[in-house]
């Protein structure tokens, strides 16, 4: 067998398992905001514990691609290539983070009614979901248009966590009583901006693939 189909078999492992990491990351975006608006504890402790499974995930990820640079000799397309996808890796691994950190603030609120509906930070979890899936598929396919309308909607995640920190603040001012739950439910909201951010950071990966730069707006 020649050396590129050997390359190319482990390229697509890579590939694979990233798609399967993404998977597991944009569930689990999904599962953390689901078990603070259920009041679900037990799910919230899957997420916590689950967040092993992420860190295993990338790390078995890091040594196929650690295996590929020792292994494969790669020319520039499939090094910046490679190289992304430990980036894309590392950040899929924070955003679990960010996950694991939301399913906490669900155990803190145990017992307790909220200070209003949940209806803006569902509605940003499904967002920041969609632009991780998103993301990953434009890297995987190399999709430099559904690259930049990820970046593009950074922008709407921006505004809506604008307008969820304007409201808590206005509750937290108006009736002090509600000013400890408005702050936990703006950290929430922070984290879900920041995952939208690294969903941003994934779309610059497909860029430099392609492109061999990070301007996302040329």
């Amino acid at each position: 067998m020649s050396a590129r189909p050997i390359l190319d078999n482990e390229l697509n492992a890579i590939a694979d398992a990233v798609i399967e990491m993404g998977a597991v990351i944009e569930r689990t975006i999904r599962d953390s905001i689901t078990s603070l608006k259920e009041r679900d504890p037990a799910l919230a402790m899957a997420i916590i514990s689950g967040d092993e499974v992420v860190d295993d995930m990338e790390d078995e990820i890091s040594d196929l691609c650690l295996k590929f640079f020792a292994t494969q000799q790669p020319l520039a397309g499939d090094l910046r290539y490679v190289i992304s996808i430990m980036n894309i890796i590392r950040d899929l691994e924070r955003i679990g983070d960010h996950c694991e950190d939301i399913a906490k603030y669900t155990l803190r609120f145990e017992n307790e009614a909220y200070i209003k509906d949940l209806v803006d930070i569902p509605r940003m979890s499904d967002m920041a979901a969609r632009m991780v899936r998103n993301a990953i598929d434009s890297h995987i396919n190399r999709d430099l248009r559904l690259a930049r309308k990820v970046w593009k909607a950074d922008e709407e995640m921006d505004e809506m966590f604008r307008n969820i920190h304007d409201e808590l603040l206005g509750l937290a001012e108006k009736d002090h009583t509600k000013a400890r739950q408005s702050v936990m439910f703006l950290f929430i909201a922070a984290h879900l901006e920041r995952i939208a951010d690294y969903a941003t950071n994934i779309c610059e990966e497909t860029v430099f693939v392609m492109e061999g730069n990070y301007e996302m707006e040329s």
